[in-house]
Formats: structure tokens, C-alpha cells, sequence
């Protein structure tokens, strides 16, 4: 329901204190598109959106809303899953789209500095460019700002290697609710003075404070890619090849991504996905590795598929010849994305477990699902290395998924494994109700104390992550 901005008393007073220059970064009316991100939620047109140019526009904005109690959701690409960009009514949406840009390159300190509203991938470019490597990765690529993959704290594809988001950035600049800018653009990556307030930010989803700036860890650019699409019939197996792919590749292993074979079958029948692997396999792995030199690197990685097959851990392997056959694996990996079209509504799950028990986990969510939804269907994949594992559940033929009841079972069994009911995607509005089953009471508060500190009057992305 769109709320005209007029009718708030207080929203009103916070407009006219505004500068003119301020002001005219006002759009109206909201298009569309900033009602929600891209979860399940119901979208929610804000009373108003702003799309600053700068840091001092964000600082303006923070500090007039922060005296009139006007609630703030900061919006990067929308791209989030868990609804921590969705508005609310009452309040204003302040996007960071125009924000965009490459500030600088430093070679010798191997970092890049980008404004927050940067896509991902214009940062993948601009790194090649320079003949460097940004390693992050999501399927978003190309809508994600780089703001919103530090603020969820994003993982992808290849954390086993390069690690998290918050592994990867070097210093930022904050806005906080009160207007102070926080200026922490450090390239240092020894940098043990006093508390690391970067971190505050990272993975706080816009309630602590806005990004503004980020200086990025940079690496070299991967001399040569190899991979492999493995088939296997157990999971034991699978971290028989975890185990020896770590001893044998080291550094260079960079994805280790597991597929069960109910995902692989949905996986194969999505249009224009090809299937390697044409026999039948309990699981699939695609594992990949980037190294520095074509011939070393591609003789190591031969060597231990050869082992693997020698110790009978694979059944069958297809290894890469081409850029083309790595694309074609990926493919069949990222098809999930086409889902929508192949399966109808769903929900997506991304939670965290000890990778050891991932099969075991799935065997018990699988029957969760099942008991919780009489005809529910699940799927699992993931990345697992990193303890990561996807899964997607669904009612078929149900206009209306039973969401309360897929989101209860997936999370109580989380619960029982000890592991996390987010892994990559952030907390936002949809796992906030189940952000206990994976924090203690005694962190959980820590949390609300740190909010109350620097947010006092909650104005900052309310009723995502935790209230105060």
C-alpha cells in the first residue's frame, strides 16, 4: 500500500529541513522496483526515496531522520533474499544506486577503493583490467552492489579459498544514524590498533550504520583454471575427495561444490543445461582449481583424479579441456537460478552445518519437510567445504507455499545439528524469528547493546537482524 509522505507529520518536518541539494536527490514517485528485494515478502512502498550522490548526502539524510525519528532502509541492488532492503511504509527507502565507482587501484597494496553502489561485477572488471582478480562471486553479479555484499557479509562460490566478504575488505567508510562519518579506508592488512571497527559493519545489514566507500583486497590474477564434474556413491566418498583435494591441490583448490541427486536430475532438465556425467551417481561434485602455471598446475590437478580413481573414491570424473567445458559444469551447478521456471514457487534455504554431517543433515530435513508439509519436496547442494549447504522446498501444484511450516522444519533441524540458519544470506526480516536457534541469549543481547550504542533511536533498517 503506497503511504503519501504528507500524511506523516514528522516525515513532513524532516523534508523541510532538508537543503535543496538534498532534496532534489528525492524520487518520486518510488518506483516499483524499491518496494522490495528479492524475497518472498509482500513488497512495501516507502513514504520516500532518496538516492544520494555522496557521503556527505547520506550524512545530511541520516542526521535530519535521526531528529525526527524517521525510519531509514538502505537498498543496494535488491538482490537480498531474506528481506533486509524491503522498506517500510512509515519510512524512507535511500538507495545507493548512484553512488557508483571506481576510485582508485593500488597495484603495490593490491587493493581497490570503490564506492558502494559499484555492481559486483564492475569490480570483477576493473580488477582484470589492471591485470588483478576480485574473487568474490554470486550469481547476481551483474545487479549486486558491492555495499550490499559487504553489508550481508556475502560468501559464493569460492570462500573456501578466498574466504567471506569481511575477509576481503580491507577498510570502509560508514554513515552513522546520527550523520557521524566513520572514515576507516585503510589498505593496511596489519592493522592491530585497538578494536576493528570494520567489522561492526560487515554483516550488519545496513543497522548499524550505512557504507559508503570500501577498500578491497585485491589477488592475482589466476594464471589457469582446471575442473572436474566427479560422480561418487556415497557421501563418505565426498569427503574422502574434500580431504585429498586439500592435501594434494593446497592453495589452488578453489570450489568444491556438492549436488545430491535429486538436484542434479531437477538440475539436468532445466533448458540449455547439459549433463556431463551421463551415469547414475548418489552424488556429484564440481571441484575446481586455479592456479599459476598451465603446466604444473594442469599435470597436479590430473595427478589427483588419477589417485582419487586409484582409491576408489570416484566412480567417474570428467575433467575440463577448455573454458567452455568449466562454463558448461558451472552451469549445471548454478541452473538453481532457473528453478523458478522448472519448478514453480519455492522457497530457498541457506544455512550452515559442520561439513561432516551435511548428508546426515539432509537425510533428517528431507523427513522434517515431509512430516511438516504432506507432499513437500526438498532438494540440497551447496558448497559444503565451507560448511555451506542450499536447499530448496516446495508444495507442487501449491500457488501459496506453506512457508511457516518449510521454515520451521528446515531451522528446528538446523537447531538439532548445532549448525546456522544463514551461511551467506543475511538475517534480514524472514530469519529473524529463528536467530536463537543459532546465538545464545547472552549474544543475542550483546547484539541489542551494540544497536542501542549506536543506533539509540532505531532508526536504521528497523525490524531486521534485531530489535532494541
Amino acid at each position: 500500500m503506497n503511504v503519501r509522505y504528507d500524511t506523516i507529520p514528522s516525515l513532513q518536518a524532516f523534508l523541510d529541513a532538508l537543503p535543496e541539494a538534498v532534496r532534489s536527490t528525492r524520487i518520486d514517485p518510488v518506483p516499483p522496483r524499491n518496494h522490495n528485494d528479492w524475497s518472498a515478502l509482500m513488497p512495501e512502498a516507502p513514504a520516500a526515496l532518496f538516492c544520494p550522490r555522496t557521503t556527505e548526502d547520506i550524512a545530511v539524510l541520516l542526521r535530519a531522520a535521526n531528529t525526527h525519528r524517521i525510519s531509514v532502509v538502505p537498498q543496494g541492488g535488491l538482490t537480498g533474499l531474506c528481506g533486509g532492503a524491503r522498506p517500510v511504509s512509515s519510512g524512507i527507502a535511500l538507495s545507493l544506486e548512484k553512488m557508483v565507482g571506481i576510485e582508485e587501484i593500488d597495484p603495490a597494496s593490491a587493493t581497490i577503493t570503490v564506492l558502494a553502489g559499484t555492481p559486483l561485477e564492475v569490480v570483477q572488471n576493473a580488477a582484470a583490467e589492471a591485470g588483478l582478480y576480485f574473487p568474490l562471486d554470486l550469481g547476481a553479479r551483474g545487479s549486486c552492489t558491492i555495499g550490499g555484499n559487504a553489508s550481508t557479509n556475502a560468501g559464493g562460490n569460492r570462500v573456501i579459498r578466498y574466504g567471506l566478504m569481511r575477509d576481503l575488505v580491507l577498510g570502509l567508510e560508514a554513515v552513522l544514524s546520527n550523520g557521524t562519518v566513520i572514515d576507516a579506508t585503510t589498505k593496511l592488512i596489519k592493522n592491530n590498533t585497538g578494536y576493528d571497527l570494520r567489522q561492526l559493519f560487515l554483516g550488519s545489514e545496513g543497522t548499524l550504520g550505512i557504507i559508503t566507500r570500501l577498500v578491497l583486497r585485491l589477488q592475482p590474477a589466476p594464471g589457469c583454471t582446471h575442473a572436474a564434474l566427479c560422480g561418487m556413491g556415497d557421501y563418505a566418498s565426498v569427503l574422502r575427495l574434500l580431504d585429498g583435494a586439500r592435501r594434494k591441490l593446497g592453495p589452488t583448490l578453489s570450489a568444491f561444490e556438492v549436488m545430491w541427486p535429486d538436484y542434479w536430475q531437477i538440475a539436468c532438465d532445466v533448458p540449455g543445461v547439459r549433463s556431463p556425467l551421463t551415469q547414475q551417481h548418489v552424488f556429484r561434485v564440481l571441484i575446481e582449481a586455479q592456479g599459476t602455471n598451465e603446466a604444473i598446475d594442469s599435470a597436479r590437478f590430473t595427478t589427483f583424479l588419477e589417485e582419487m580413481f586409484d582409491d576408489g573414491v570416484l566412480e567417474d570424473a570428467v575433467l575440463s579441456q577448455s573454458l567452455s567445458d568449466i562454463k558448461t559444469f558451472w552451469g549445471v551447478r548454478d541452473a538453481c537460478s532457473e528453478f523458478k521456471v522448472t519448478l514453480g514457487p519455492h522457497l530457498a534455504y541457506d544455512v550452515g552445518l559442520p561439513t561432516r554431517q551435511a548428508d546426515e543433515f539432509a537425510k533428517a530435513c528431507a523427513a522434517a519437510i515431509t512430516q511438516a508439509v504432506p507432499g513437500g519436496k526438498s532438494v540440497f547442494y551447496g558448497h559444503v567445504a565451507d560448511g555451506n549447504l542450499h536447499l530448496l522446498a516446495w508444495l507442487p501444484g501449491a500457488k501459496y507455499q506453506p512457508a511457516k511450516a518449510f521454515d520451521t522444519a528446515v531451522y528446528s533441524t538446523v537447531r538439532e545439528f548445532g549448525g546456522s540458519v544463514s551461511a551467506e544470506h543475511g538475517i534480514g526480516t524472514t530469519k529473524k524469528p529463528y536467530l536463537e536457534h543459532s546465538r545464545t541469549a547472552q549474544e543475542i543481547a550483546l547484539m541489542r547493546l551494540i544497536k542501542t550504542a549506536l543506533d539509540p533511536n532505531g532508526i536504521l533498517n528497523p525490524g531486521k537482524v534485531i530489535d532494541l
